[in-house]
């Protein structure tokens, strides 16, 4: 098991975890589903190649001990913010610590790339994701965007005033 850069040969692969882990019913064998308000599609291979493809992001891969991916997450420093987005496990491997040792490398990798905090986004309504986000130093900035504002990127609402939430955690 091991935590490593992706490449474009990943691309399939990362586009099925992310999308199985945020969408349809197999997303709701784990607990990071948004298969309730969100239908459509998390990511597609056109966006994972134009990610992969940007020398700012950079995307981490979990392998498991079979060697399949069954974590990640994407980086791109911004100023001395590391922003962390798509950040996705397996939903038969939530629970398991895959999370936790993905978090840490995003940590490792913020601050060997000169950034002293990281910044998510999470919807609002996702309590549970949030308290998780609290419960591993991340705290509200009080910003928000609107879901309408991102619409077409990330799925289509299937409830009305989705909003994302700003939380970030400073690293020392």
């Amino acid at each position: 098991m091991e935590i490593i850069k992706a490449d474009l040969a990943d691309i399939s692969e990362l586009n099925v975890l992310v999308n199985s882990a945020y969408r349809g019913e197999g997303s709701k064998k784990g607990w990071t589903t948004e298969a309730e308000i969100l239908d459509g599609i998390r990511i597609d291979e056109d966006a994972l190649s134009d990610m992969l493809a940007d020398p700012k992001v950079t995307i981490l891969k979990y392998l498991d001990e079979n060697g399949s991916i069954t974590g990640t997450v994407c980086l791109e420093p911004k100023g001395n913010r590391l922003y962390l987005g798509m950040f996705a496990v397996s939903p038969l491997a939530q629970g398991s610590g895959i999370g936790k040792k993905l978090m840490l490398a995003a940590e490792e990798f913020a601050l060997e790339n000169g950034c002293d905090r990281i910044l998510i986004s999470v919807i609002g309504t996702r309590s549970e994701l949030i308290a998780w986000y609290k419960r591993h130093g991340y705290v509200a900035t009080g910003g928000s965007i609107a879901f309408e504002d991102i619409e077409g990127r990330f799925g289509d609402p299937k409830v009305e005033g989705i909003e994302l939430v700003y939380m970030e955690k400073p690293l020392t």
